[in-house]
């Protein structure tokens, strides 16, 4: 009994604690609460349940925006983008501030093909708050994040140049351009998801898997959800919204004019002004988490850091395709490795000569985000210009047949500050900012097996690119 005594003052304390705890959590809420799906119920004074909203709903009535106001077609940026039994809805008492139809979305069917790709009311509808509720119910369950949704099938899908150098590269371009001045240092939040509605199983990776690899170093907590969770939430009796969303659609893209001059899905995407610097994010952030390491490059193009990488020369690297379609004539392959080797040996450079599918994802991203100049007949491999740094003397040189000429790699250069050449056998031509080829052009031996080059001539350039005086900054 005395030891009962001497502990019953702290245990009244202890008691009273918990009273106030108790009366402190009942006034605000946090206790006698239940839970239905989309809502909290909490005790009022009178003894009454009060409902009020759960954090993952919201009013169907919100109307959808696009950030920044930059209208792009097929990339079609949305905050509060609504879905309900597989079709979007954009809820908006100001339609004629959205594009048309046909310029965010088209029927899900390959191009090309003769199929009939306007959009109907099965893929997207216009309503207004007013019909919101009727149409839509009364709340929507929230998706958070930024979701990029590519609705597409898998024809152009699982190939590196059109997943990494279109879709992605054109997505991030009209992201980055939805920034405010008051964010314009910042980096966008990246994305939280990527929906693929009309992907089923793999068909969205490409045969060497550098897709996904590629996606899961630069996105490392991405969620990518498929047919299957489209239709789990067709099946729903239910409306979704997505706080941030873009609609990537390649027939949408392709309706914008400058299509008709560049025939590339990112062409649309030219219409907005962004940062010179505006990839950096993700190169630095996927050749970071790939290498364990970021080469950085001063303006000659070599580089300087971290010590264990540190490189005397700029690195020069010739991407070989002669063990399939497209490539050069062999003895003109031979001349080529010849003329870049004379100007290693001259002290210009620190020459590669690397066949990609030989070698591992982690080594291919490290060549390049060491190399200054790339150098490749059209092809696949010319995509991982994603990853060389941008510098004064960063270089992409593609070599063509003869009279040959298309954009892919062209546009993805000028955006990322790499200075492009086309090559035809003996003749380099590159354009200045805010010059273009004229048209594009598909010459028989496009994809021939003995293109013509004259190393000697790509050497010259090259060695005229590293040995110049630059301007001072």
């Amino acid at each position: 009994m005395p030891s009962f005594r001497r502990h019953l003052p702290y245990l009244i304390v202890l008691i009273l604690l918990l009273l106030g705890f108790y009366h402190f959590a009942l006034s605000k809420g946090l206790i006698e609460s239940g839970e239905r799906p989309g809502f909290t119920y909490r005790k009022l004074r009178d003894g009454s349940l009060a409902k009020k909203p759960h954090k993952d709903t919201t009013p169907t009535t919100i109307e959808t925006t696009i950030p920044g106001g930059e209208v792009v077609y097929g990339f079609s940026l949305l905050d509060q983008l609504y879905l309900r039994k597989g079709t979007f809805y954009i809820v908006t008492s100001d339609k004629a501030a959205f594009p048309l139809k046909r310029h965010i979305i088209a029927r899900p069917l390959d191009i090309g093909a003769g199929n009939d790709l306007d959009p109907t009311d099965k893929e997207l509808q216009f309503i207004t708050p007013a019909e919101a509720n009727e149409v839509l119910g009364a709340r929507a369950l929230l998706v958070d994040g930024f979701s990029l949704i590519p609705y597409d099938t898998e024809q152009f899908m699982n190939h590196f140049y059109h997943w990494w150098g279109e879709i992605l590269f054109g997505a991030w371009r009209v992201y980055s351009a939805s920034m405010t001045i008051s964010e314009a240092d910042s980096v966008p939040p990246f994305p939280s998801r990527i929906l693929l509605p009309h992907i089923f199983g793999n068909e969205w990776r490409d045969r060497p898997g550098v897709n996904a690899g590629l996606v899961r170093t630069a996105f490392p907590s991405i969620n990518i959800e498929k047919s299957d969770y489209w239709d789990d939430l067709a099946l729903l009796d239910k409306t979704f919204v997505f706080k941030r969303a873009m609609i990537i659609c390649r027939a949408a893209a392709h309706t914008h004019k400058f299509s008709q001059s560049w025939h590339k899905m990112i062409s649309s995407t030219m219409t907005v002004n962004v940062s010179d610097a505006f990839w950096e994010p993700i190169r630095r952030t996927t050749v970071e988490h790939v290498l364990g390491y970021l080469p950085q490059v001063n303006n000659r193009g070599v580089v300087v850091s971290p010590p264990s990488a540190v490189s005397e020369m700029p690195f020069v690297t010739y991407i070989v395709r002669q063990g399939g379609s497209r490539r050069l004539a062999e003895a003109d392959h031979n001349g080529l490795v010849k003329a870049l080797k004379e100007l290693e040996w001259s002290g210009i450079c620190q020459v590669h000569v690397v066949q990609m599918e030989k070698m591992s994802l982690e080594q291919q991203v490290e060549v390049i985000a060491r190399s200054t100049v790339i150098i490749g007949v059209h092809g696949n491999g010319l995509t991982h210009q994603l990853w060389m740094p941008p510098s004064p003397q960063s270089t992409v040189i593609e070599i063509f047949a003869s009279k040959s000429y298309v954009y892919d790699y062209e546009i993805l250069a000028r955006n990322l500050g790499h200075t492009h050449y086309a090559v035809w056998n003996d003749t380099l031509t590159t354009f200045p900012k805010g010059e273009f080829y004229k048209g594009i052009h598909y010459s028989q031996d496009f994809h021939g097996l003995s293109i013509p080059v004259h190393g000697p001539a790509v050497a010259q350039v090259i060695r005229e690119r590293l040995t110049r005086r630059l301007p001072k900054a």
